[in-house]
């Protein structure tokens, strides 16, 4: 996987122990590509290849995930809120070279993007986001369909240490039973990847990031989110959303009219897959890559 893309740890500027791991390779406007819970940058290696021979791509672990640094806990979840991780991230880019670029995002990543989209506007050029709704709108219209398929997000988010000594028994079991659930089973994801995942999900202090990443949406993302919207900020940039149509996502809430509230200017459609679109159908997500984020 990532034929021909460098590998890269890199330091944060004024974040003594910060750095955030990444795969690069290719020519042309930069692109950064973020992945989800309970995965890594790998879950991008069926289009990476394909996307790198017109962009310079940027696959990167989210802070608290796969290489990347494990950010301390805090009373305030502030450290693995999305603002925090989407300065992480952009600081990174900066250090890279890139001032501007383009961001494509799945899941917990595509809510870090949506915050850096808002934050430093300057720096995100086109947006594309994979199967969420905007998180406050979630919590604000969850029903008892989305509780029990998204049980995670409320189980997460439970003080410590309840969660972290439950999952921290057997992570690898919590990473299949996730991803085995969803609509593809765990038939969707390459064997080499699975290796991968279920290494870094048993690094020490993964499982403590993955529950104040929750926590984190559950509080202080949440802060954020109504003071954007409070303030009339949005995200100004192109804005493409995707969706699985087999997904939890587009059954419970009107993905495209959710993200028209919260941008400028919003296209997108369904795809005819579950969660994992990348996995479950990169021909299609690549295509729409490609169109989307043509220069």
């Amino acid at each position: 996987m990532f034929a021909g893309f460098e590998s890269r740890t890199i330091e944060l500027p004024g974040r003594p122990g910060a750095h955030v791991y990444a795969r690069i390779g290719g020519r042309g406007p930069a692109l950064l590509l973020l992945h989800g819970h309970p995965q890594t940058h790998v879950m991008w290696h069926r289009v990476a290849g394909a996307l790198a021979q017109r962009h310079t791509v940027i696959a990167m672990d989210l802070p608290g995930y796969g290489d990347s640094w494990r950010p301390a806990p805090d009373e305030q979840h502030l450290n693995h809120s999305k603002r925090h991780m989407a300065e992480a991230v952009d600081d990174a880019m900066q250090v890279l070279g890139h001032a501007r670029y383009a961001v494509c995002a799945h899941d917990r990543g595509a809510r870090v993007a949506h915050r850096l989209a808002v934050d430093r506007p300057q720096r995100v050029s086109r947006l594309m986001l994979l199967d969420i709704a905007p998180t406050l709108a979630m919590y604000e219209h969850t029903s008892d369909a989305f509780a029990r398929a998204y049980w995670h997000w409320f189980f997460l988010i439970q003080p410590a240490p309840l969660p972290e000594r439950l999952l921290g028994h057997d992570p690898v079991f919590y990473l299949r039973s996730v991803l085995g659930r969803r609509y593809a089973g765990l038939a969707a994801f390459d064997p080499l990847a699975m290796r991968e995942y279920e290494r870094c999900i048993a690094l020490p202090g993964t499982i403590a990031s993955i529950c104040e990443d929750y926590r984190a949406s559950a509080t202080i993302d949440l802060e954020h989110d109504r003071a954007d919207m409070a303030a009339g900020r949005r995200v100004e940039q192109p804005l493409r959303v995707l969706w699985g149509a087999r997904g939890v996502v587009g059954a419970n809430f009107d993905v495209l009219a959710l993200w028209r509230e919260r941008a400028r200017e919003v296209d997108g459609r369904a795809l005819d897959c579950g969660h994992y679109i990348a996995e479950e159908l990169p021909q299609a997500l690549l295509e729409e890559m490609q169109d989307f984020f043509q220069e």
